[in-house]
């Protein structure tokens, strides 16, 4: 009976390694299905990013965030970081695998990078905290 609900399930493409094989071992995480996005540069006066981000879900990307340290400079975005997965954040070669994030900050110049699956389509944002300008915040749409 097992075997064939098994194989009812794998001509249904429900499970098994028939999915497996469309993205790799790794799933969601395999190489084929990771994009990389651009930079999000922390600098006094400095704007974020040069464009909004459309982002898809079910896609896994890497974002580095990089400070050129002119200012003790932080990133927020709670609507955001919980409408994603994130496996990974890397800072100095050191790898963190958080639970869940609700911001960033960075005291000196330095590169981190978030590698993430987008789960949830919508609207959110990036921004400075505490800033009001359009240069100091980036949108983020997940379809």
């Amino acid at each position: 009976m097992k075997k064939i609900l098994m194989s009812a399930a794998l001509a249904a493409g429900l499970g098994g390694t028939a999915g497996a094989h469309e993205l790799g071992f790794a799933g969601l995480l395999s190489a084929s299905n990771m994009e990389e996005l651009p930079d999000i540069t922390l600098g006094s006066g400095k704007p974020l990013a040069e464009a909004p981000m459309v982002l898809k879900s079910g896609t896994g990307y890497e974002l580095e965030i990089v400070s050129d340290g002119s200012g003790e400079l932080g990133l927020e975005g709670p609507g955001f970081f919980r409408a994603i997965w994130i496996n990974e954040i890397v800072v100095n070669d050191l790898e963190i695998r958080p639970l869940g994030l609700d911001s960033v900050e960075f005291d000196d110049a330095g590169t981190m990078e978030i590698e993430f699956i987008a789960i949830k389509p919508g609207q959110y944002f990036l921004r400075i905290p505490g800033s009001s300008g359009d240069s100091q915040r980036v949108e983020i749409t997940i379809q």
